[in-house]
Protein backbone atom coordinates (compact mmCIF):
# COMPACT_ATOMS: atom_id res chain seq x y z
CA UNK A 1 0.00 0.00 0.00
CA UNK A 2 0.99 3.29 -0.73
CA UNK A 3 0.37 6.34 1.69
CA UNK A 4 -0.50 9.32 -0.39
CA UNK A 5 -1.63 12.97 0.05
CA UNK A 6 -5.49 13.62 0.80
CA UNK A 7 -7.46 15.84 -1.26
CA UNK A 8 -10.38 17.84 0.71
CA UNK A 9 -12.82 16.22 -1.30
CA UNK A 10 -11.29 12.37 -0.08
CA UNK A 11 -10.02 11.33 -3.24
CA UNK A 12 -6.15 10.54 -3.28
CA UNK A 13 -3.75 13.53 -4.63
CA UNK A 14 -3.08 12.24 -8.08
CA UNK A 15 -3.80 14.71 -11.17
CA UNK A 16 -3.02 15.91 -14.45
CA UNK A 17 -1.17 19.58 -14.58
CA UNK A 18 1.90 20.73 -15.95
CA UNK A 19 5.67 20.12 -14.94
CA UNK A 20 6.18 23.56 -13.31
CA UNK A 21 9.97 23.31 -12.54
CA UNK A 22 13.22 22.01 -13.61
CA UNK A 23 14.23 20.42 -16.42
CA UNK A 24 11.18 19.73 -18.11
CA UNK A 25 8.93 22.62 -17.36
CA UNK A 26 6.39 22.70 -19.12
CA UNK A 27 5.89 19.46 -20.13
CA UNK A 28 1.47 18.20 -19.50
CA UNK A 29 2.01 15.79 -16.89
CA UNK A 30 0.46 13.27 -14.18
CA UNK A 31 1.37 13.78 -10.67
CA UNK A 32 1.25 11.74 -7.25
CA UNK A 33 1.78 12.79 -4.19
CA UNK A 34 3.06 10.74 -1.87
CA UNK A 35 2.76 11.36 2.47
CA UNK A 36 5.90 11.20 4.67
CA UNK A 37 9.09 13.25 4.75
CA UNK A 38 12.01 12.68 6.77
CA UNK A 39 13.24 16.11 6.28
CA UNK A 40 11.12 18.92 7.72
CA UNK A 41 12.23 22.68 5.25
CA UNK A 42 11.13 25.84 6.74
CA UNK A 43 9.82 26.88 3.99
CA UNK A 44 8.28 23.62 2.55
CA UNK A 45 5.12 24.50 0.46
CA UNK A 46 3.40 20.77 1.20
CA UNK A 47 3.95 20.56 4.64
CA UNK A 48 0.81 18.49 4.99
CA UNK A 49 2.73 15.34 4.05
CA UNK A 50 4.81 15.70 7.56
CA UNK A 51 4.48 18.02 9.64
CA UNK A 52 1.77 16.24 12.08
CA UNK A 53 1.78 19.23 14.87
CA UNK A 54 0.06 21.03 12.65
CA UNK A 55 -1.97 19.35 10.61
CA UNK A 56 -3.79 16.22 11.29
CA UNK A 57 -2.45 12.61 9.63
CA UNK A 58 -5.76 11.28 9.17
CA UNK A 59 -7.14 14.19 7.50
CA UNK A 60 -4.19 14.26 5.10
CA UNK A 61 -3.01 10.84 4.81
CA UNK A 62 -4.75 7.83 2.59
CA UNK A 63 -3.45 4.35 1.67
CA UNK A 64 -4.49 3.09 -1.89
CA UNK A 65 -3.16 -0.18 -3.38
CA UNK A 66 -0.43 -0.28 -6.39
CA UNK A 67 -3.40 -1.48 -8.59
CA UNK A 68 -5.40 1.89 -7.53
CA UNK A 69 -2.69 4.04 -8.26
CA UNK A 70 -1.94 2.52 -11.28
CA UNK A 71 -5.34 2.63 -12.46
CA UNK A 72 -5.90 6.39 -11.25
CA UNK A 73 -2.56 7.77 -13.26
CA UNK A 74 -4.00 5.47 -16.42
CA UNK A 75 -7.62 7.62 -16.27
CA UNK A 76 -5.43 10.37 -17.52
CA UNK A 77 -4.15 9.40 -20.71
CA UNK A 78 -0.79 10.86 -19.90
CA UNK A 79 2.47 8.95 -20.12
CA UNK A 80 4.60 11.40 -17.88
CA UNK A 81 4.41 10.64 -14.60
CA UNK A 82 5.71 12.96 -11.89
CA UNK A 83 6.00 11.18 -8.25
CA UNK A 84 6.37 13.86 -5.71
CA UNK A 85 5.60 14.34 -1.72
CA UNK A 86 7.02 14.50 0.61
CA UNK A 87 9.96 12.36 0.30
CA UNK A 88 8.94 8.89 -2.05
CA UNK A 89 11.87 7.20 -1.48
CA UNK A 90 10.84 6.67 1.87
CA UNK A 91 8.34 3.91 0.18
CA UNK A 92 10.50 2.93 -2.29
CA UNK A 93 9.68 -0.61 -2.26
CA UNK A 94 6.07 -0.29 -2.82
CA UNK A 95 6.33 2.90 -5.12
CA UNK A 96 8.85 0.41 -7.54
CA UNK A 97 6.68 -1.55 -8.46
CA UNK A 98 3.95 0.73 -9.49
CA UNK A 99 7.44 2.37 -11.56
CA UNK A 100 7.76 -1.10 -13.24
CA UNK A 101 4.35 -1.87 -14.21
CA UNK A 102 4.13 1.86 -15.43
CA UNK A 103 7.43 1.28 -17.12
CA UNK A 104 6.35 -1.57 -19.47
CA UNK A 105 3.13 0.60 -20.44
CA UNK A 106 6.40 3.25 -21.79
CA UNK A 107 5.90 6.10 -19.18
CA UNK A 108 8.46 8.72 -18.72
CA UNK A 109 8.53 8.76 -15.10
CA UNK A 110 10.05 11.61 -12.95
CA UNK A 111 10.53 11.00 -9.40
CA UNK A 112 11.32 14.27 -6.75
CA UNK A 113 13.77 13.21 -3.80
CA UNK A 114 15.53 15.22 -1.13
CA UNK A 115 18.59 13.04 -2.01
CA UNK A 116 19.05 12.05 1.67
CA UNK A 117 18.00 7.61 0.57
CA UNK A 118 19.95 5.70 -1.11
CA UNK A 119 17.83 3.98 -4.22
CA UNK A 120 17.37 0.45 -4.47
CA UNK A 121 18.30 -1.13 -7.63
CA UNK A 122 15.05 -1.58 -8.77
CA UNK A 123 13.97 2.09 -8.07
CA UNK A 124 16.88 2.88 -10.66
CA UNK A 125 15.90 0.26 -13.44
CA UNK A 126 12.39 1.66 -13.51
CA UNK A 127 12.83 5.89 -12.83
CA UNK A 128 13.53 7.43 -16.36
CA UNK A 129 14.98 10.82 -14.20
CA UNK A 130 16.00 11.89 -10.94
CA UNK A 131 15.33 15.10 -9.88
CA UNK A 132 17.15 15.51 -6.77
CA UNK A 133 16.45 18.74 -4.81
CA UNK A 134 19.45 18.99 -2.41
CA UNK A 135 18.95 20.88 0.72
CA UNK A 136 21.04 24.17 1.78
CA UNK A 137 21.00 25.98 5.14
CA UNK A 138 18.25 27.95 4.54
CA UNK A 139 16.00 24.75 4.68
CA UNK A 140 16.69 24.96 8.67
CA UNK A 141 17.80 21.18 8.75
CA UNK A 142 21.11 20.50 10.12
CA UNK A 143 23.90 19.18 7.37
CA UNK A 144 24.06 15.33 9.01
CA UNK A 145 20.14 15.20 8.55
CA UNK A 146 20.02 16.57 4.77
CA UNK A 147 23.09 15.40 3.36
CA UNK A 148 23.76 11.31 2.91
CA UNK A 149 27.14 11.06 1.09
CA UNK A 150 26.87 7.27 -0.06
CA UNK A 151 22.84 8.56 -1.69
CA UNK A 152 24.72 11.20 -3.13
CA UNK A 153 27.57 8.96 -4.52
CA UNK A 154 25.09 7.06 -6.21
CA UNK A 155 22.63 9.80 -8.11
CA UNK A 156 26.04 12.05 -9.26
CA UNK A 157 26.99 8.49 -11.67
CA UNK A 158 23.04 8.76 -12.99
CA UNK A 159 23.56 10.20 -16.64
CA UNK A 160 19.65 10.81 -15.93
CA UNK A 161 19.75 13.40 -12.60
CA UNK A 162 19.04 17.09 -12.13
CA UNK A 163 20.39 18.38 -8.87
CA UNK A 164 18.08 21.05 -8.00
CA UNK A 165 18.58 23.66 -5.29
CA UNK A 166 16.11 26.10 -3.94
CA UNK A 167 17.18 29.98 -3.21
CA UNK A 168 15.97 32.23 -0.76
CA UNK A 169 19.12 34.73 -0.67
CA UNK A 170 21.76 36.09 -2.35
CA UNK A 171 24.39 34.34 0.08
CA UNK A 172 22.80 30.56 -0.71
CA UNK A 173 24.75 30.80 -3.76
CA UNK A 174 28.53 30.44 -2.44
CA UNK A 175 26.73 27.73 -0.20
CA UNK A 176 25.48 25.99 -3.53
CA UNK A 177 28.38 26.26 -5.33
CA UNK A 178 30.57 24.79 -2.31
CA UNK A 179 28.67 21.64 -2.40
CA UNK A 180 28.74 21.29 -5.85
CA UNK A 181 32.34 21.36 -6.58
CA UNK A 182 32.66 19.53 -2.96
CA UNK A 183 30.90 17.10 -4.71
CA UNK A 184 31.99 16.97 -7.99
CA UNK A 185 28.13 18.07 -9.53
CA UNK A 186 28.62 18.48 -13.46
CA UNK A 187 27.15 22.14 -13.88
CA UNK A 188 24.76 21.50 -16.32
CA UNK A 189 22.85 18.98 -14.16
CA UNK A 190 22.47 21.80 -11.26
CA UNK A 191 19.33 23.96 -11.44
CA UNK A 192 18.93 26.69 -9.13
CA UNK A 193 15.13 28.16 -8.78
CA UNK A 194 13.96 30.93 -6.80
CA UNK A 195 12.26 29.91 -3.83
CA UNK A 196 8.35 31.35 -3.15
CA UNK A 197 5.02 31.09 -2.76
CA UNK A 198 3.59 33.39 -5.08
CA UNK A 199 4.44 34.95 -8.42
CA UNK A 200 5.50 38.36 -6.90
CA UNK A 201 7.75 36.87 -4.34
CA UNK A 202 9.14 34.21 -7.36
CA UNK A 203 9.59 37.57 -9.65
CA UNK A 204 11.29 39.50 -6.95
CA UNK A 205 13.79 36.68 -6.29
CA UNK A 206 14.55 35.32 -10.44
CA UNK A 207 16.26 37.99 -12.05
CA UNK A 208 19.69 37.19 -9.21
CA UNK A 209 19.05 33.67 -9.22
CA UNK A 210 19.38 34.21 -12.92
CA UNK A 211 22.12 35.85 -12.97
CA UNK A 212 24.05 33.64 -10.89
CA UNK A 213 23.13 30.71 -13.10
CA UNK A 214 24.93 32.80 -15.89
CA UNK A 215 27.99 33.42 -13.75
CA UNK A 216 28.48 29.82 -12.57
CA UNK A 217 27.04 27.80 -15.69
CA UNK A 218 23.97 26.22 -13.71
CA UNK A 219 20.62 25.79 -14.89
CA UNK A 220 17.52 28.38 -13.93
CA UNK A 221 14.26 27.22 -13.23
CA UNK A 222 11.20 29.17 -12.70
CA UNK A 223 7.77 27.87 -10.94
CA UNK A 224 5.47 28.42 -13.55
CA UNK A 225 2.57 26.55 -11.65
CA UNK A 226 3.30 29.51 -8.54
CA UNK A 227 3.48 31.87 -11.91
CA UNK A 228 0.04 30.95 -13.28
CA UNK A 229 -2.34 29.33 -10.07
CA UNK A 230 -0.25 30.83 -6.45
CA UNK A 231 0.18 27.87 -4.34
CA UNK A 232 -2.96 25.77 -5.21
CA UNK A 233 -3.19 22.01 -4.08
CA UNK A 234 -4.37 19.91 -7.48
CA UNK A 235 -2.36 22.64 -9.97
Amino acid sequence: MLKVSKMDSGKPEIFRSIQGEGANMGEISVFMRLSMCNLSCTWCDTPYTWDWRNHDFHNEVMEISIPQAEKLILEFKTSHLVITGGEPLLQQNELTNLSAALKQREFFIEIETNGTIVPSIEALESISQWNVSLKTNNSGNKVDKRQNSDALKVFRELNNCYFKFVVVNPEDIEEICRIVDQLHFNPRNVILMPEGLNSATINKRSEWVAEACIDYGFNFSTRLHILLWDNVRGK
